[in-house]
């Protein structure tokens, strides 16, 4: 379901069979007319796109997938490919290629399972096991290690408190206080099971309690304690406990503030929250880095992939 804070919506008169003609259409003759595939696919939500890709095996007996790819190239390729599948297949795949290329794609890993719902996470494990055959908790499992496949494997439940329990907030910041600054090595255990399975209320009310206890964020505290993919797990769950949107307003920031754009995240984090909170999202990156992030896009991108992204991205602010 189309969220009210993305910035793709469901196209009001909409007719499948008509885009399909369209696209159809711009996709023959002499060159391909890439602005008005973009426009048109853009402007559709995903369960749209799917229609338009029924329509067009309806109508021309081609696979509208392929025909997409054989026109374009490139990152704009990549990107359409990845705007035509549905979003829990999307998902899917970017985890099945995170752990079956070669190493793993620890920043997928981390991203996909710190920021999903739990509703989300199950729906992703069967797509995964039905497009792939495999187990995802099985794979996760064999590619990674230590605390941090602990709590990967615990997020993969789904299965977060849904209360706050009033009574147990003093205890968590206690024992997590206990954990990490209070004595020399970090008791990750009690980290992983508070952070992993309580709810988002109830863990932000504990990092409240945290911080009068130990007069610093528990942020700080996690990247005094732990190093590597462990630390970016805890901080990813912390951060997207507290704001969802701002934890992907500050990844597309870093995709796109280095030496080199990561077009990796920044077309998947577009992609996949075009239709979820991107407003959220443009409004926390304005507020955190006092400029706009249509404006950064466009500084840092360019051509027909700058221009599909922008249209995603939906305005400026």
């Amino acid at each position: 379901l189309a969220s009210k804070r993305g910035s793709v919506r469901p196209f009001v008169h909409f007719n499948a069979k008509k885009d399909a003609e369209f696209l159809h259409k711009a996709m023959k003759g002499i060159g391909t007319d890439e602005d008005a595939i973009l426009m048109a696919l853009t402007a559709r939500s995903n369960d749209q796109r799917q229609q338009i890709k029924a329509a067009y095996k309806k109508a021309y007996g081609k696979d509208l997938v392929s025909q997409l790819k054989s026109e374009l190239g490139g990152l704009l390729e990549n990107l359409i490919v990845a705007l035509m599948m549905p979003p829990v297949l999307y998902d899917a795949t970017l985890l099945h290629k995170a752990l079956k290329g070669a190493g793993t794609d620890d920043q997928v890993l981390i991203e996909i399972l710190a920021s999903r719902t739990g509703e989300q996470i199950k729906e992703i494990i069967k797509v995964y096991k039905k497009e792939f055959g495999g187990k995802l908790e099985k794979d996760i499992s064999s590619d990674t290690g230590g605390c941090y496949g602990r709590l990967l494997v615990i997020l993969l439940q789904g299965s977060r408190e849904e209360a706050v329990e009033e009574d147990k907030i003093e205890n968590d910041a206690k024992d997590l206080y206990d954990a990490g600054e209070a004595k020399f090595g970090t008791d990750e255990e009690k980290f992983i099971t508070i952070l992993g399975n309580r709810s988002s209320e109830h863990l932000q009310k504990v990092f409240g309690a945290y911080k009068k206890l130990c007069g610093s964020d528990i942020e700080d505290s996690i990247k005094g304690e732990t190093t590597g993919n462990l630390e970016d797990l805890l901080l990813a769950v912390v951060k997207c406990t507290r704001n969802v949107p701002g934890f992907f307003a500050e990844s597309l920031y870093k995709s796109m503030r280095r030496a080199g754009t990561d077009d990796d995240t920044l077309m998947r984090i577009m992609v996949s929250r075009s239709e979820v909170d991107m407003l959220d999202i443009r409004a926390n990156f304005k507020k955190m880095y006092g400029q706009s992030l249509y404006t950064t896009i466009q500084e840092d991108t360019a051509g027909d992939y700058q221009k599909a992204l922008l249209y995603l991205c939906g305005g400026k602010d």
